[in-house]
């Protein structure tokens, strides 16, 4: 490799005291490219894990391929991508994940991202400390918290990455429900999987369908009264929907979200999103869509559609890194 890698901790301030118990402190990977010197400065990407995925998932060793830290570093030292600071950050939970947003069931982890891990790193780092500067960027959760960020929070990037990011529920994840409803049926409801799914992980499809219900519920319609902190949209006993709790999943769906933040998307200077042409939970009719609407509304949107499925995609960051790292405000 001919950059670097640091590898650092960070206490958080707004995860303290998170309903799940999750740790406030969490690890941080930075990678700076062989150009760094300590002097001139550089843009800076975000990368956001996949749901069930961590930092270190991403910057996880095989003696078989370059995991994608690797990656960026290969591009940057062939020409291939200017270079920049790429930041891994930790917002995994007690459910596999947070989708990077604030939520009374899991954590502020959208402003922890905002608000900590962006200033953290600007204070540790040659970093230009302008939106301008900064990216972000992510695979299906990861893709969707990307999403995110750009659209709450316009003041803090001026670029997204989205690969097959969680998008279109009604397409995507209304099919999952029901899958989810037979794993959490067959434990004895939603309270006992949730007591014992973190204890042993998920051991098919079915059950982890249901995790990530679980997951995304206490994120998109939490449960404040108390564990597991969470609503889910349909009855694990019939499979039947409950509107009022999808109506609430579907507020927080990025493609509903479009109108209501055209104003920061307009701010954005490139909004990538792609995904595989046979994507198993839909996503690339997903990523079609937000491409369709973004596109009707003159937002800066780039779209790509490559053969492949949802899995084993980390190698698309060879094609998004480097336009999203064009798109930023260059090195100083």
């Amino acid at each position: 490799m001919k950059g670097r890698v640091v590898r650092t901790s960070h206490e958080s301030l707004c995860l303290s005291g998170n309903p799940l118990g999750d740790p406030r402190e969490r690890d941080l990977y930075v990678y700076l490219p062989p150009q760094y010197d300590g002097k001139r400065r550089f843009p800076v990407v975000m990368m956001l894990a996949g749901f069930g995925s961590t930092n270190h998932s991403i910057a996880g060793w095989s003696p078989w391929k370059p995991n994608t830290i690797e990656l960026f570093d290969r591009l940057i030292a062939e020409g291939q991508c200017k270079p920049a600071i790429l930041v891994l950050p930790d917002c995994f939970n007690r459910w596999g994940g947070s989708q990077f947003i604030d939520s009374e069931g899991t954590g502020r982890y959208q402003t922890y991202l905002a608000d900590e891990v962006f200033p953290f790193v600007d204070a540790e780092f040659q970093t230009i400390p302008e939106r301008e500067a900064r990216g972000v960027v992510g695979r299906s959760s990861g893709g969707f918290g990307a999403l995110r960020l750009g659209m709450d929070r316009p003041d803090v990037v001026s670029a997204i990455g989205s690969h097959a990011g969680d998008a279109a529920f009604e397409v995507s994840m209304r099919p999952m429900l029901t899958s989810a409803a037979i794993a959490i049926d067959l434990a004895g409801g939603l309270r006992t999987f949730a007591e014992e799914i973190p204890v042993s992980g998920p051991k098919n499809a079915t059950q982890f369908d249901a995790i990530f219900v679980l997951a995304a519920g206490a994120a998109y319609s939490p449960d404040t009264t108390g564990f597991p902190f969470a609503h889910i949209p349909m009855d694990p006993a019939t499979g039947e929907i409950h509107a009022d709790v999808w109506a609430r999943w579907l507020e927080h769906d990025p493609l509903e979200r479009i109108d209501a933040s055209a104003v920061a998307l307009q701010t954005m200077s490139l909004i990538y999103v792609d995904a595989g042409n046979r994507d198993e939970h839909g996503l690339h009719f997903a990523a079609r869509l937000l491409k369709d609407a973004l596109g009707k509304r003159g937002l800066p949107v780039r779209y790509e559609e490559y053969e492949g499925g949802h899995r084993g995609t980390s190698w698309r960051y060879e094609a998004s890194l480097p336009q999203i790292v064009e798109a930023l405000q260059g090195p100083e």
